[in-house]
């Protein structure tokens, strides 16, 4: 397995992002907040993190809703997945959204997001006046069906 070391600055109290089984691909980011947030029904705040980052050239983080959160709570990730780019150097923050019927109340260090470094690739785009066909075509936006 790849090992990519990546420049942390940690502002917080809370422990630095860790993989927390060998498989996972995610890290909890934690919420670096003084006081408990509550998050009315309908109602999005950035959260900080208290972390900053200097991802490699080639990669970046991608900030996802927690599974339990969601399920439970109804409590995500508004910009899902939030793209932090390699050249960003500010504070990580996640944009979380109550979308569940209770106020939802965020405590200092609750895990409130997870975290997922990836590569990517930049595109240099070839302009064409039309493209190769396809078995599929224009076909979209459930054209297959549900069955």
């Amino acid at each position: 397995m790849q090992r990519l070391r990546v420049p942390i600055v940690n502002k917080s109290r809370n422990p630095l992002p860790a993989h927390a089984t060998e498989g996972a691909a995610g890290m909890d980011l934690r919420a670096a907040i003084e006081a408990p947030l509550d998050l009315a029904p309908g109602e999005w705040k950035a959260i900080p993190t208290g972390l900053y980052l200097a991802l490699p050239e080639g990669y970046e983080a991608q900030v996802r809703p927690r599974s339990g959160l969601a399920a439970t709570h109804g409590v995500t990730v508004l910009n899902s997945p939030g793209t932090i780019d390699a050249d960003y150097r500010g504070e990580v923050r996640v944009i979380l959204i109550n979308l569940g019927k209770q106020p939802f109340r965020i405590h200092p260090g609750d895990r409130i997001a997870q975290l997922i470094v990836a590569p990517y690739t930049q595109v240099v785009w070839e302009l064409r006046d039309h493209l190769p066909t396809t078995s599929r075509g224009e076909g979209g936006f459930g054209h297959t069906g549900t069955q």
